[in-house]
Order: structure tokens, then sequence, then C-alpha cells
């Protein structure tokens, strides 16, 4: 399976989770799937009534200078931590 393949299946299998990450890892994710399709942000940050736009781009250009090929290794690990994370919770819970 191809790079591009894995990353798009590591982008459909973090929609199954059933627990909400927590806003940390949103970010990271939104980053990381920014930069790994977009690239380096390319947009200017939102006005300061934006807290959920300003965080969500300061996140993302925090990844400026990441390659793509490297965003989506990092995106695939953090979807499949967090699946690991969440499936171990959701068991316990049982």
């Amino acid at each position: 399976m191809s790079l591009e393949q894995r990353f798009e299946d590591a982008a459909e299998r973090v929609k199954t989770l059933t627990k909400r990450p927590t806003d940390l890892e949103l970010l990271e994710l939104y980053a990381l799937f920014k930069q790994a399709t977009v690239g380096d942000v390319n947009t200017g940050r939102p006005g300061m009534f934006d807290l959920k736009g300003k965080a969500k781009w300061d996140m993302w250009n925090n990844k400026k200078g990441t390659s793509k090929e490297e965003a989506m290794e990092a995106y695939i690990k953090l979807v499949d931590k967090l699946l690991e994370m969440y499936k171990d919770e959701e068991e316990e819970e049982e």
C-alpha cells in the first residue's frame, strides 16, 4: 500500500473513533492533515475573535517546512495511537 493510500485509510479510520479526542489531539490531526494535503499554511491568521480558527491556524503554522510525506507519516502514526488509546479505554469500560 502506498503512503497516499495509507494516509487516506487513516483519514477514514479516524472517523470510527467512538470517544472524542482531546482538543489538542484534534488540533494536531487537523494540522497534520492540512500540511499533508495543502502544504505550508497559505492563508492569513484569523482575527482576534475567531479563537478556534486561530488555534487551528497556529497549530498548522507550527508544521511549516514539514514535507507532505513527513506529515502523512505523522498523521498515520497519530491516528493509530488514538485508535489504540481509545480502543483500550472502551474495553476497560465494558
